[in-house]
C-alpha cells in the first residue's frame, strides 16, 4: 500500500492520548510506543478500502465475524491502533481480538460505554493542535537564535553551535570528500559516520574522484544513486541528514531524535550558511541574499522589499514533476514537486506542459501574505478541475462588507471547527460540495471527506443543505483568511 499523504499536523503518540483520564481509554494488546495521525470510525466487515494508514480506527464490533482476518486486515492498511467500543454488541472486548492484535503487533484501546468516538476523535484533535503550537513555537524560537548566531563575529561557528543544541545532535560544515571544516556537538562514531560521509556524497558527489553511494543511501526521484539537495537516512537509533549548500559545502547532522520541525529549523541554518559562505554573488544575488538576511534577522518586508525591486508582484504557486517552469523571474522557491515564485505583475504568467499553476491577484509588499493564500487556493482549484492554469478570483459581494467586523463574526461562527475541518469545510464549499473533487483537493479519500462535513455540520449545528448556510459559512471562511493573512 502506497505511503498516504500526511496531515499538516505532527502527529501525537499513544501514549498522550491514553494519559486523557476523561476518555477512560485502556490498552490491552499491542505495543505501547504508536503514533497517530488521524481518527477513522467503521463498522465495515473488511475496512481496509477504507484507510489511508495511521489511523485509530474505531469499532464496536457489529460485523467482527473473524477477528484474525479483521486484524491482519486493519494492519495492512497501515492502521496505527484499534479502538473497541464496549457496549451495545459487546459487553467486553472478545479475547480472540486481543489474541488477534498482540500476534500482529496492533495496540488495542478498550473503550468505555461513556466515551463516545466522537469524544476520542475531538481529544485526538485537540492535542494535534497543541502539538502544532508546540512546533510551531520551537521553530520559531530556533529561527531567532540561529539568526542571532549568524551575526556574531564566528558567524559560521555561532550557527553550528546554535543548531547542534537546537537537535540535540552533531552538526557541521564539510566538503564534498567528507572533511570537516566546522562543527558542534558530539561527533558521530562508527557506522554513523560512514553514513554521514555516504549522504554527503549524495547531496554532493566530489567531481575529482566520484564515489558510489553507500547501499542505504535514501532513495531520490531519479534513482538511488542520483544527486540530491537533501538526503536522509537513520543508523543504529542515529538520525542522519545532509542538506547542499553553495560552494560546494555541505550541512551534515548526526541526532539522537528526530522530532516535527527539525527538517525546518536545518533548512534555515542551511540557508544562513549558504549566504555566509557564499565565495562570489552577482548584484542581484546579493540584493535578494541581502533581502533574505533582513528579513531572518527581524526585518519586516517593507524594509527588506527594495532590494527586491519596484512591486507590485503576483504569487505563483506550480505543483508538478521535471525542470520548474521558467517564470522569468530569479525569486523562485523551488522544491521537488512545489514552487512558489514572486513574479512582477506586469508579466505575463502563462501555463507551463507538465506544471499546473495557481496565480494571485497583483500586490504589494505588505499583501504578499494573503497573495500567497490566494496563490495556493487557485493552484487547489486548477488541480481540482484537472485544469493546468488558474487565476485567483475576486471577491465580489464579499468586498464591500466592513473587513474588521466580518472577520470577528467569522471568527467567533467558526470557533468550533477546528483547523483540519475548516480546510475541508472551504475546499468543498469552494466545489460546490463535490465529494469527489474534494477529495482529490485535498489528496484523502472521499469518506473522509464525508465524515469530516458531518463533523463540521454537527459541530456548527447547521443544515448544509440549505444554501444560504452556505453562503454564510462561505463570506465567513473568506472572512477569517483574510483577516488572519495566511491559508486555514
Amino acid at each position: 500500500m502506497p505511503e498516504p499523504t500526511a496531515p499538516p499536523t505532527p502527529p501525537i503518540a499513544l501514549a498522550a492520548l491514553l494519559a486523557r483520564a476523561d476518555l477512560g481509554l485502556r490498552q490491552i494488546a499491542g505495543p505501547a510506543d504508536a503514533s497517530i495521525r488521524w481518527v477513522h470510525t467503521s463498522e465495515m466487515a473488511d475496512p481496509y478500502p477504507y484507510l489511508l494508514g495511521g489511523e485509530l480506527l474505531m469499532t464496536a464490533g457489529v460485523q467482527l465475524a473473524d477477528p484474525e482476518l479483521y486484524v491482519s486486515r486493519v494492519v495492512a492498511a497501515g492502521a496505527a491502533a484499534l479502538g473497541f467500543g464496549l457496549a451495545p454488541v459487546y459487553d467486553s472486548v472478545p479475547a480472540a481480538l486481543v489474541e488477534a492484535c498482540a500476534r500482529h503487533g496492533l495496540p488495542l484501546l478498550e473503550v468505555p460505554p461513556r466515551t463516545t468516538f466522537s469524544g476520542v476523535a475531538r481529544a485526538v484533535w485537540l492535542l494535534m493542535a497543541r502539538a502544532r503550537e508546540d512546533e510551531l513555537r520551537r521553530v520559531s524560537e530556533a529561527q531567532r537564535a540561529l539568526a542571532a548566531g549568524a551575526s556574531r563575529s564566528d558567524p559560521v561557528g555561532s550557527v553550528l553551535r546554535v543548531l547542534a543544541a537546537r537537535l540535540g545532535g552533531w552538526a557541521a560544515l564539510v566538503t564534498p570528500v567528507g572533511s570537516v571544516l566546522d562543527a558542534a556537538g558530539g561527533e558521530p562514531q562508527g557506522a554513523a559516520l560512514e553514513g554521514v560521509r555516504g549522504l554527503v556524497r549524495v547531496v554532493a558527489p566530489p567531481a575529482e574522484s566520484p564515489h558510489p553511494a553507500p547501499d542505504h543511501a535514501p532513495q531520490t526521484p531519479e534513482g538511488p544513486k542520483a544527486q540530491a539537495l537533501t538526503a536522509t537516512d537513520t543508523l543504529g537509533g542515529t538520525h542522519l541528514a545532509a542538506y547542499a549548500l553553495a560552494g560546494p559545502r555541505v550541512l551534515a547532522l548526526a541526532t539522537p531524535h528526530r522530532a516535527p520541525g527539525d527538517h525546518t529549523i536545518a533548512g534555515v541554518a542551511a540557508v544562513l550558511l549558504t549566504l555566509l559562505t557564499a565565495e562570489r554573488q552577482g548584484a542581484d544575488e546579493a540584493a535578494r541574499s541581502a533581502a533574505l538576511v533582513r528579513l531572518l534577522l527581524g526585518g519586516t518586508p517593507e524594509e527588506a522589499g527594495p532590494l527586491l525591486g519596484e512591486g507590485p508582484w503576483v504569487v505563483v504557486h506550480a505543483r508538478g514533476q521535471g525542470a520548474p517552469p521558467d517564470l522569468g523571474t530569479p525569486l523562485v522557491d523551488a522544491g521537488e514537486e512545489h514552487v512558489r515564485a514572486l513574479v512582477p505583475a506586469d508579466r505575463e504568467v502563462t501555463a507551463h506542459p507538465g506544471w499546473t499553476l495557481g496565480v494571485s491577484a497583483p500586490a504589494g509588499l505588505e499583501g504578499l501574505a494573503v497573495a500567497d493564500a490566494q496563490a495556493a487556493r487557485a493552484l487547489e482549484r486548477a488541480e481540482a478541475t484537472r485544469a493546468p492554469f488558474a487565476r485567483h478570483r475576486p471577491a465580489g459581494f464579499g468586498a464591500l462588507m466592513n473587513p474588521e467586523e466580518a472577520a470577528a463574526y467569522a471568527l467567533h461562527m467558526l470557533a468550533p471547527l477546528s483547523d483540519p475541518l475548516r480546510t475541508t469545510l472551504r475546499t468543498w464549499l469552494s466545489l460546490h460540495g463535490s465529494w469527489d473533487r474534494s477529495a482529490v483537493a485535498l489528496g484523502v479519500h472521499r469518506n473522509t471527506v464525508r465524515q469530516r462535513i458531518g463533523r463540521a455540520a454537527a459541530l456548527l449545528g447547521v443544515d448544509l443543505d440549505d444554501m444560504d448556510v452556505r453562503t454564510e459559512l462561505w463570506l465567513a471562511l473568506r472572512s477569517a483568511e483574510s483577516h488572519s493573512g495566511h491559508r486555514e
